[in-house]
């Protein structure tokens, strides 16, 4: 696959980030998912699981920052997420899986209702709404996480297939 190809399909990814779609990820947009897997699970803030989804969100900004943002602004612009995150990452998905693992376990423990360490495909459908996934497509990406076909995801499934849809471009 061409290089430009590869960057293409990969800067269709930054808009995952890019919650305010301002053209940049910063830590608002990581504050922003935080704060929508919450209200999805009538979560408050101040509550444990809530404090550690936004200790997590800012870790994940924390390590996607100090890995994209060269020129210091505190906002990583597309091209700096393809050509510095990315291009970084693809040779090391599991760098980025380290980067966003905190922010993942979080979500994975919020959205855990019975706290038994999984979500249901429902719970996990529930959280990629919250991050505005559409409908449809949710519910194709929780059948493709669920391999087993358990019904339940863990945190595995999500860590490496999150890492996989960041750095691999097909």
């Amino acid at each position: 696959m061409a290089s430009s190809d590869y960057e293409r399909r990969i800067a269709a990814r930054f808009a995952t980030f890019d919650q305010d779609g301002n053209g940049y990820i910063d830590r608002e947009d990581f504050s922003a998912a935080a704060k929508a897997v919450l209200a999805e699970f009538g979560l408050a803030a101040r509550c444990d699981k809530g404090q550690a989804l936004y200790a997590g969100a800012e870790a994940f900004w924390q390590g996607m920052a100090g890995i994209a943002d060269r020129d210091g602004d505190q906002r990583i612009s597309r091209d700096e997420f393809v050509g510095g995150a990315v291009k970084r990452l693809r040779d090391n998905p599991d760098r980025f899986a380290e980067i966003a693992r905190p922010f993942l376990h979080a979500v994975l423990a919020a959205a855990d209702g019975d706290g038994d360490g999984a979500a249901t495909a429902e719970e996990t459908v529930r959280v990629l709404r919250a991050f505005r996934v559409p409908e449809d497509i949710a519910r194709l990406a929780v059948g493709a996480l669920d391999a087993d076909q358990d019904g339940r995801i863990a945190e595995p499934d999500i860590v490496d297939s999150f890492a996989r849809y960041f750095t691999v471009p097909e």
